[in-house]
């Protein structure tokens, strides 16, 4: 009941929110402009969409989240980043003054101890260096990814549910509240960024999506069911994470700065092979649904190393070979 009444408040609080954001937003010119080669809306879309799933989220955890010592460097990491892109969606930051504001939340993070903590495969040693890496990493993935209508928040929604099973299935109940609380705001703010937008998340909400995503494994046991456990997380979060591998491999490609903006995303990919918005969005659920089954099978030992290494390579091929097939990169 707890774990529903988390998941109802965030929602219900998060749709009431967001027509007075978006009023807001207006009134202070506080939208995304469509610039022809990266932006392709058809007119400014106000912003601040990220700040309504911040407090829906927030609000429900206010009345049922139990508040432990080491949450306290989470809520302030995840705020950070959350101001952090509410400051770059108002006056434009350098990717220099953008990248410090994240590590600094990072550390907040591994300061409030989430972390690798021990695992066979890795040494001690490069536990806080992996775990670094890996949160940067999800933080900028959803950032990426961010630039059509509903795909980060589909995306997001998809993965705080697989996490949430999981949380039920290793019975952390707390972190099912966090998780259910979580995802309500995420499905309340969908029903307003699905296409066609009326609101954008704007690099507040996908710096704070993300970042919250890229610390929630490291509250879970993985290691509970199976010594692997720990490649479910990469598993769940493997479509944010292909974008960011594919554009920095494509922008070297083209000579072009890994962190200045171009036309290479995935999604614009498909959009320039015909996709409409609603089938980049079905395809991307799919996928995600599939990867989920993978990591749900593979978690129960249900699917065994061999079998998990040939779906990653199944997956692996028809996804590139969606992308790219008759088409260039030049």
């Amino acid at each position: 009941m707890k774990l529903f009444f988390a998941f109802l408040l965030s929602f219900l609080f998060t749709v009431y929110i967001i027509p007075h954001l978006r009023k807001l937003a207006l009134k202070f010119n506080m939208v995304d402009v469509p610039d022809g080669k990266i932006k392709f809306h058809k007119k400014p879309t106000p912003y601040l969409g990220g700040v309504a799933v911040y407090f829906g989220f927030i609000t429900s955890l206010a009345l049922t989240f139990p508040f432990e010592n080491n949450m306290f460097l989470f809520f302030v990491g995840s705020t950070l980043l959350l101001f952090i892109g509410l400051l770059d969606d108002l006056i434009v930051m350098s990717p220099v003054q953008k990248f410090v504001g994240q590590i600094i939340a990072t550390f907040c993070f591994l300061k409030a101890g989430f972390y690798l903590k021990q695992h066979f495969f890795f040494n001690n040693l490069l536990n806080i260096p992996i775990s670094f890496l890996w949160i940067l990493s999800v933080i900028n993935a959803f950032n990426l990814i961010d630039v059509m209508d509903g795909l980060a928040t589909l995306l997001a929604c998809f993965a705080s549910a697989a996490f949430l099973v999981f949380a039920i299935i290793l019975g952390h109940s707390t972190l099912a509240i966090l998780l259910g609380a979580f995802l309500g705001a995420l499905v309340g703010f969908f029903l307003f960024n699905k296409p066609t937008a009326k609101i954008y998340l704007g690099d507040a909400g996908s710096l704070f999506i993300g970042g919250f995503l890229a610390t929630i494994p490291f509250l879970f046991s993985w290691g509970t069911y199976n010594d692997f456990g720990y490649l479910t997380p990469i598993v769940i979060l493997a479509i944010p994470l292909l974008e960011i591998v594919s554009l920095i491999l494509i922008r070297s490609y083209k000579k072009i700065p890994f962190y200045r903006g171009s036309p290479d995303h995935f999604s614009m990919y498909l959009q320039r092979r015909g996709w409409g918005n609603v089938q980049v969005l079905l395809y991307s659920a799919g996928a995600s649904l599939f990867l989920f089954i993978c990591a749900f099978l593979f978690f129960i030992r249900a699917l065994y190393i061999p079998g998990f290494l040939i779906s990653g390579i199944v997956f692996l091929v028809i996804w590139y070979f969606m992308l790219f097939f008759n088409n260039s990169l030049a």
